[in-house]
């Protein structure tokens, strides 16, 4: 959509002639400044200096200059999504990031297969109505959908190249601006201009990494040291942080395709050179060769399942395997794997490229003999490094110094010439997180172990003859965890200060008003140690300069929040519910989970995104996003026997593979290396749980769900409230709510459903074609026998005995039957308190993973169950 500018009247008709696209219906009430606003550079958290940190530049595209403020919530949206995300989470204070507002002339992107019209507020990317990809578009950073133009699965989403027609829009740039230049001569101009002033160091660093979030609802991005996002696809985050992991971690796509809906012929080649891919097929030889991730092998994985040998990846469906079933890098929305996850850690540990764990430090070399020394390392939200001081060189004595990153010369009175040594450790190895078992000492792309300088830094001076000049008396703090929001209830919280040469600066820290003890004067504390309890408290460090008794000091203050989020749960309307501890609804082929993660806030200026989450069956976190194509939030996600797909992806299956799939994955021959897709019918585990924007983790809230395959046919009688004694003599009849006073029977070729009922007498079937009851009672005997098609039973109470005879089952789910075995009368979550009896049946009688109860005899194929 392009603005309306009044004063540009005649260049937009010039251009809508031109290109066949003119003013649109949902353009901005006011006309736009000419020239646009220039960008804006909004620092989302400094946590240091921009050399020592890396730095994430997060620039918006095809946002119109009053939608702005949606650019925001993108950002919000993406980086909620990263902080909740390993190592993200853990090394927040790593990393620098900085919003960049870009006025687009045009909202949207070019070539976006799927684009949609602007609603008038601008605040509404889905308004239901398409207006289909156009090259014309005139945004900031010349985002485009490669071939999106031609291709409706397009989704690599790139800088191009000048719009058409850009000279007849050069009012919208500030003078000296070349209005046709390309989307790389766009991103580097503004990273000149506006964002490398305020960090101070070139755009062309290594640490630095630029993230542009576009305005569509249409999934896409690509990877790169400048990566790209969609910031109104349900998936925009996830995308994200998947080409973040290209970008940053090096690592390689796992998923099976080259193009989503073209199956390729499996791998042939060599040993590939991406070190979480790999052509062997036995993880006993990966461990006994020593061959890349064979520390891990047998491992559960972070992201689900067991570490090993996966078939697939390298866009590739067979010939490569991969060590996880499903990870960040083969389906959005799972953690990294460990393997993943190794890499990444070194990679933000040691800045990108550099290789260098920061540490600031006293200056090396001779110092005074009664010297304070001192080291200023990171500081992870969730552990402590270790700081190990030593006299004499590296093998020299370890001193008992409390982990402190200060050490007082003048205590030990140390010889001239003596050697005094400092390693600081991020504990990263196998003795500590666990997170890097590569026990390198090497810093190459692939080969950062945890003793290697990404994550082990060592100091060393040598004392010398002379004394130290006292300092003044100053205490400042001059670096601190971040205060703008509030900090979890389990971080370390930190302070640095300054360092006078003669003495060490006194920290105290109090919680809501009362001393927390300090016994080492530590510049940490660690929140998660103090066990608070549930709620928002106030924490303050103070520094004090001991050569001043109640004079100088330096103060901070930050909001703790422990009160944990949490993700309250919708699911759709079930044909009944299983009794038991947890919620356990019924479904035939699959349901839907809306979840609305919620957080109370405190602290917070404004709203911000509260991320949810779900698992599986205890097959890996996944983070919920609504669902693919549909509005958020509103929309729920949605689990499905064979999962839905969308754009030749599934997403919510249930069946083997886990959730997320490329669809031609469901129908691969079974003796392909990727075939033998099982539907996902049985009984399910779910969790859900939510993180606030500290990086709390609510606790999971959990349910049971049984999936059947088949469905109720459609009523032709219904019946509800009382009724005596009900005869079905054809078509479909349905008791709903009913109370049936005396016995029901169904006549051959008729069909019985009976859902929230209950029958004081017999309920006799002879030849039905359909009987299905849920969630009812019978008082009296219950005889089925001869039924042509379909019998199902779930969730009620047979107070008499139970005659399952003769019954043919015809399969809802050829797939299903062929692979898991044919199935006879389905039974399931029930209680039967008289005798069971089970012949004659097509298969055997099968409870799908929700056992009956049965407190009478059990015979035929019925005495398994």
């Amino acid at each position: 959509m392009r603005l309306k500018v009044a004063t540009l009247a005649a260049v937009a008709l010039v251009a809508s002639l031109l290109t066949g696209v003119g003013p649109a219906s949902g353009a901005p009430a006011d006309d736009p400044p000419t020239p646009l606003p220039n960008p804006k550079v909004h620092p989302i958290q400094v946590t240091g200096p921009a050399a020592e940190r890396l730095n994430l530049i997060i620039m918006g595209d095809g946002y119109q200059w009053d939608q702005q403020q949606l650019f925001l919530q993108d950002v919000d949206r993406n980086l909620a999504v990263m902080w909740a995300t390993e190592p993200f989470r853990t090394y927040r204070d790593y990393i620098n990031v900085y919003a960049v507002e870009i006025a687009s002339i045009d909202y949207g992107v070019r070539c976006d297969p799927d684009g949609r019209v602007r609603h008038e507020d601008g605040t509404i990317r889905d308004t239901g109505e398409r207006e289909g990809p156009i090259n014309a578009k005139n945004t900031a950073l010349r985002m485009i959908y490669q071939n999106g133009c031609a291709d409706p699965l397009s989704r690599g989403t790139v800088y191009g190249g000048a719009p058409e027609n850009c000279q007849d829009f050069a009012a919208y740039y500030p003078a000296g601006v070349n209005p046709c230049e390309t989307g790389n001569q766009a991103h580097n101009r503004i990273l000149d201009n506006y964002v490398a002033p305020v960090l101070g160091i070139p755009r062309t660093s290594q640490n630095v990494q630029t993230l542009a979030i576009f305005n569509t609802f249409t999934y896409g991005g690509i990877g790169g040291t400048n990566a790209t996002t969609s910031g109104g696809s349900p998936q925009g985050p996830l995308i994200s942080l998947h080409e973040i992991g290209h970008s940053l971690g090096t690592l390689a796509d796992e998923y099976p395709y080259s193009s989503r809906d073209v199956v390729r012929p499996c791998y042939t080649g060599g040993e590939p050179n991406s070190f979480h891919h790999s052509t062997y097929t036995d993880p006993q030889k990966m461990v006994e060769d020593q061959h890349k991730w064979w520390r891990w092998v047998g491992e559960e994985s972070l992201s689900g399942g067991t570490i090993g040998l996966h078939e697939g990846g390298g866009s590739y469906p067979c010939g490569q395997r991969r060590p996880s079933e499903h990870s960040m890098m083969r389906w959005i929305g799972f953690d990294f794997d460990q393997i993943g996850l190794e890499h990444m850690v070194a990679r933000v540990t040691g800045m990108r490229n550099s290789g260098q764990m920061n540490v600031r430090n006293t200056p090396t070399g001779t110092v005074a003999s009664d010297a304070v020394l001192w080291v200023e390392p990171g500081q992870p939200r969730y552990h402590e490094l270790q700081v190990t001081w030593r006299v004499g060189g590296p093998e020299g004595t370890v001193l008992d110094t409390k982990n402190s990153r200060d050490l007082d010369l003048g205590s030990l009175n140390l010889p001239a010439g003596t050697v005094v040594h400092v390693e600081v450790r991020d504990p990263v190895g196998p003795e500590g997180t666990d997170w890097v078992r590569n026990p390198s000492t090497g810093n190459t792309a692939t080969n950062s172990g945890y003793n290697g300088p990404r994550f082990v830094q060592t100091r060393q001076w040598t004392v010398g003859e002379t004394k130290v000049t006292p300092s003044s008396p100053t205490a400042t703090i001059t670096s601190h965890t971040m205060n703008s929001q509030p900090v979890a209830g389990d971080e370390v919280v930190y302070v640095r200060t300054n360092h006078p040469d003669d003495r060490i600066l006194d920290v105290a820290w109090s919680l809501n008003g009362k001393p927390v003890a300090n016994p080492h004067n530590s510049r940490n504390l660690d929140l998660g140690s103090l066990k608070l309890a549930a709620g928002t408290h106030k924490l303050t460090a103070t520094v004090t300069d001991p050569a001043d008794p109640g004079g100088v000091s330096d103060q901070v203050e930050w909001t703790v929040d422990n009160a944990r989020p949490t993700a309250p749960r919708t699911l759709s309307q079930p044909l009944t519910r299983l009794a038991g501890n947890l919620e356990h609804p019924v479904y035939f082929n699959g349901w839907d989970m809306r979840l609305d993660p919620r957080d109370d806030q405190s602290g917070y200026a404004e709203e911000r995104y509260v991320v949810g989450q779900l698992r599986l069956d205890k097959d890996g976190w996944y983070n919920y996003f609504g669902f693919p194509e549909k509005p958020m939030p509103e929309s729920p996600f949605q689990f499905r026997h064979s999962g839905t797909d969308v754009k030749a992806l599934t997403y919510g299956n249930l069946g083997t593979g886990g959730l997320s799939k490329a669809a031609f994955e469901q129908t691969l021959p079974d003796d392909h290396p990727g075939g033998g897709f099982v539907p996902g019918f049985g009984t399910h585990l779910v969790e859900h749980r939510a993180i606030d924007p500290a990086g709390n983790v609510g606790e999971p809230s959990s349910y049971r769900a049984t999936v059947l395959p088949g469905s109720s046919p459609d009523c032709t009688r219904t019946l509800t409230g009382t009724q005596f004694r009900v005869v079905a003599n054809e078509g479909v009849t349905c008791l709903k709510n009913a109370q049936v006073v005396g016995a029901v029977s169904v006549r051959p070729g008729a069909s019985l459903v009976v859902s929230d009922s209950t029958i004081t007498g017999t309920l006799a079937a002879t030849g039905a074609q359909a009987v299905q009851i849920f969630g009812s009672k019978v008082n009296g005997s219950t005889q089925i026998a001869g039924t042509t098609r379909d019998v199902t039973i779930a969730g009620s109470t047979f107070n008499g005995a139970v005659s399952l005879a003769q019954n043919v089952q015809v399969t809802a789910n050829e797939r299903y039957t062929r692979l898991a075995g044919a199935y006879g009368p389905v039974l399931v979550g029930s209680r039967i308190n008289g005798a069971l009896s089970c012949a004659g049946n097509s298969a055997a009688v099968k409870d799908f993973g929700a056992p009956n109860t049965v407190n009478g005899a059990k015979g035929g194929d019925c005495a398994a169950l």
